[in-house]
């Protein structure tokens, strides 16, 4: 224990959490003054591969994007949040980023998973899903 709070965060998270979550910080930031233009690219971006978001406004899209961002960064930068909670949290949002990757039209080689030029921004995102799912076995691993 330290100043009364239980610690649940293990030295050898630290690099994985930090890494992602100022990544996460920093995007989430980015996001909270985005321009119309900005906004609009955005949405129409994720609701091109996820119709559902068509619905919304794409300010307010930009702004709980920016939001789910910053709660991402907080689950992995406080570390009384279990390994397994933040690993579940960055594999969740991961899997809908790498949707996008296989989802959207031009991101991949054709017949490949291998990105293009354009897709590697998104296939990139395939470090989150390993950061998340390292997370959630080390959670299980310490709940034992």
């Amino acid at each position: 224990m330290a100043s009364g709070l239980a610690w649940r965060c293990s030295a050898r998270q630290i690099p994985l959490r930090l890494t992602a979550g100022v990544f996460f910080l920093n995007s989430g930031l980015s996001k909270r003054g985005a321009d119309q233009a900005t906004a609009e690219g955005l949405h129409q971006f994720a609701a091109a591969t996820y119709p559902f978001l068509a619905k919304q406004d794409a300010q307010t899209f930009v702004r709980l994007l920016s939001a789910g961002e910053l709660a991402i960064a907080a689950t992995l930068l406080l570390p009384v949040v279990p390994a397994a909670v933040a690993g579940a949290v960055l594999t969740a949002f991961s899997v809908g980023t790498i949707g996008l990757y296989l989802r959207t039209p031009g991101m991949r080689q054709e017949g490949s998973l291998r990105p293009t030029e354009q897709g590697i921004a998104l296939a990139k995102d395939v470090w989150l899903l390993g950061i998340g799912a390292s997370l959630i076995a080390e959670g299980v691993d310490e709940h034992r």
